[in-house]
């Protein structure tokens, strides 16, 4: 059965036996998302299919590096199989987390926690080497790969006013880039996609657990965190007054910071500094998946409009900017 309809892979739960069905769906904890019931979870691999030419944005082999160093710290499931265009992973019984159910003390203090010890204790193997933060390289690779004229011609005509030449916005990022810079946001193996589907919570166990690192890699702290806060504003429909206000914020960085460095006697101080950089850099987060979908625009064959939602990130980048670049902490 299919498990959902994503915008950059297809998700495909396969049973050795058949499940459990009642009324034409299959049985479950959570019928509205799919799951199947308790019997059936240990029946069930999930096969991941990747889309259309996202090995141009996706490094494959470091992808399953990524699952088995991360498994192997208990932060992401097995990871079972692999093949030419997909792979084979363990399900994690649950439901992933939407715009309503994230605001719940419960589950985003569960996130801020997880997110927070992934941040400390994840290491690759060889650490005499100084980790660098993906995102610049990224960006570049990402940039190299906007065509200068898609292949169809009303699709060229749509975007071309507002993001082509790619040019003014390669320097638009960089511009951009050079002020985060100086930041100094600690380096850290980061999920760099933690969208709300990437969050399964299972109640049972007061558990989170976050799935599909395409993207994971060490990255500056803040731009996991101000990634996973303007996702919160959901996919299919987006709306940016779900970014999560200042108050909420300082609760959520609290729990994370209390978690990230292993103490309770936190200072507003350095809730002010980490609330600065996150909101600094959920704008390059909108750059990024920005020109993400671009990319996807030209290659997937998935249905969705990728350049809507190229426009969708670069409005808010737009919107957003000045007044999160304003932002001001003198330690």
């Amino acid at each position: 059965m299919k498990f959902t309809d994503g915008i950059t892979n297809k998700l495909i739960g396969c049973f050795y036996n058949p499940p459990t069905f009642c009324c034409n769906k299959i049985a479950c904890t959570n019928t509205a998302n799919g799951y199947p019931d308790v019997d059936d979870l240990n029946n069930v691999v999930l096969i991941r299919v990747y889309g259309n030419k996202t090995d141009l944005l996706i490094d494959r082999e470091k992808e399953i590096e990524n699952i088995k160093l991360l498994h192997s710290y208990q932060f992401a499931p097995s990871l079972y199989a692999t093949f030419k265009n997909g792979l084979a992973y363990e399900f994690v019984p649950g439901v992933t987390l939407n715009p309503d159910n994230v605001l719940q003390p419960e589950l985003w203090s569960l996130v801020a926690k997880r997110m927070a010890e992934m941040h400390r204790i994840v290491n690759a193997k060889d650490t005499s080497i100084q980790p660098m933060p993906m995102l610049l390289k990224k960006m570049e690779r990402f940039f190299d790969l906007v065509p200068s004229r898609f292949s169809k011609a009303q699709l060229h005509k749509r975007l071309e006013g507002t993001f082509l030449p790619v040019e003014r916005m390669r320097q638009e990022f960089a511009q951009l880039y050079k002020r985060l810079e100086t930041l100094n946001s600690p380096v850290v193996f980061s999920h760099n996609d933690l969208l709300l589907g990437n969050i399964v919570y299972t109640q049972d166990l007061q558990k989170v657990t976050f799935i599909d690192y395409e993207y994971a890699d060490y990255n500056f702290q803040a731009f996991d965190i101000g990634n996973h806060f303007a996702e919160f504003a959901g996919v299919d429909t987006v709306d940016y007054t779900r970014y999560p206000n200042r108050e909420f914020q300082l609760k959520w960085l609290r729990v994370y910071l209390e978690n990230y460095l292993l103490k309770t006697d936190i200072t507003v101080d350095e809730i002010e500094c980490l609330y600065m950089q996150v909101n600094q850099f959920a704008l390059a987060a909108h750059f990024f998946w920005t020109i993400w979908s671009l990319v996807q625009a030209e290659y997937s064959t998935i249905d969705f409009d990728y350049a809507e939602y190229a426009f969708l990130r670069y409005q808010e980048y737009l919107a957003k900017k000045d007044e999160f670049l304003a932002l001001n902490y003198q330690n």
